[in-house]
């Protein structure tokens, strides 16, 4: 993949460049501010920006507020966020702003390097890849919800794993369950929430958002 990465800190920059050089992967553009990584961007029209949430001037929100930019200008462009906390308002937006090709992943899974290129690799496929550290602080603003309290614990952990952007395969394997009974499971999802099936709108996707409290 042609990926642009941003993130201010020298030494972690140069470690991702080479970690995604080793993967085969061409950096087109390495940057230190959110500026930077929009310019980047609308120049090298990469498949993924790989974005860390604090840069320069302020330290504070600029690489969100610049991969909102990009989801809004350049959709098709995946969006990898990295961060050490869970900013909710804006991890709320990058999810309900495209079903797919978006990531969140708090920077201590980087240091899984397997976590992180599975991450990588599956918003650069346009789908969707949440830490699950992301997924549960967000689910918890909406433990209130009625709908989602009619869900088995079976069903919250499916739906959770749908959050996290995994497939029906994926889901089954990591449950230890069959793939039919992963697909019981999110029709029976699908129904307690009053998703009817309904020309032009993902089901999955709604399901998730409702998830997410969107």
């Amino acid at each position: 993949m042609r990926i642009v990465l941003a993130e201010d800190s020298t030494l972690l920059r140069e470690g991702l460049v080479r970690l995604l050089a080793e993967e085969g992967h061409d950096v087109v553009a390495a940057v230190g501010d959110g500026a930077a990584l929009v310019d980047a961007v609308a120049a090298e029209q990469p498949d993924v920006c790989v974005v860390d949430v604090r840069m320069p001037p302020t330290h504070t929100d600029e690489g969100l507020r610049a991969a909102l930019e990009i989801r809004e200008r350049w959709p098709e462009i995946g969006v990898l966020v990295l961060s050490q906390y869970v900013e909710k308002r804006y991890a709320t937006q990058l999810i309900t702003s495209d079903a797919g090709a978006v990531g969140y992943l708090l920077k201590d899974r980087v240091a899984q390097v397997g976590e992180f290129l599975d991450a990588l690799d599956r918003v650069g496929a346009g789908n969707a890849a949440f830490d699950p550290e992301v997924v549960r602080q967000l689910l918890a603003r909406t433990t209130h919800t009625d709908p989602l309290s009619r869900l088995t614990s079976r069903e919250v952990d499916v739906l959770r794993q749908m959050a996290e952007g995994y497939t029906n395969d994926r889901i089954a394997s990591s449950l230890h369950i069959s793939r039919s009974a992963v697909e019981k499971h999110v029709n029976s999802i699908f129904d307690k929430l009053d998703l009817a099936r309904s020309t032009g709108y993902s089901r999955r996707v709604l399901a998730v958002l409702r998830y997410l409290g969107s």
